[in-house]
């Protein structure tokens, strides 16, 4: 698959699923997540922020993997901490998702994370 045609699958699904690599048990772990896509670049913001564990294996090991169903990538994922760029992200995802689904499913808006594709 390239990277065109998986920027093409993003427009057709509400979620993505990440593969990261657990921090402690080197494990691959999965889960499904929202995301922003713009141009070349995917973001995610991570349910409980900083306290979310794929996002502290993140840290750990920032390369990942994110799927669209089959369609699997390969990616490096860059942390953003900036509270006025996290808020930008945020404030994105709320308009995608609805204002009421984000703050219901996510508890701590503090860290984000940016995907070049």
């Amino acid at each position: 698959m390239t990277d065109a045609e998986f920027l093409k699958k993003l427009s057709l699904v509400k979620e993505l699923e990440i593969t990261v690599t657990g921090r402690k048990s080197g494990r691959r772990i999965s889960t499904p997540v929202w995301f922003v896509h713009e141009g070349q670049k995917l973001y995610l913001i991570p349910v409980k922020g900083t306290d979310s564990n794929w996002y502290k294996n993140v840290l750990a090991e920032p390369t990942m993997e994110v799927s669209t169903g089959e369609q699997r990538l390969k990616v490096m994922a860059h942390p953003i901490s900036d509270s006025r760029e996290v808020a930008e992200v945020v404030q994105k995802l709320r308009l995608k998702y609805g204002a009421g689904e984000v703050k219901g499913y996510y508890s701590k808006l503090d860290a984000a994370l940016e995907i070049a594709i």
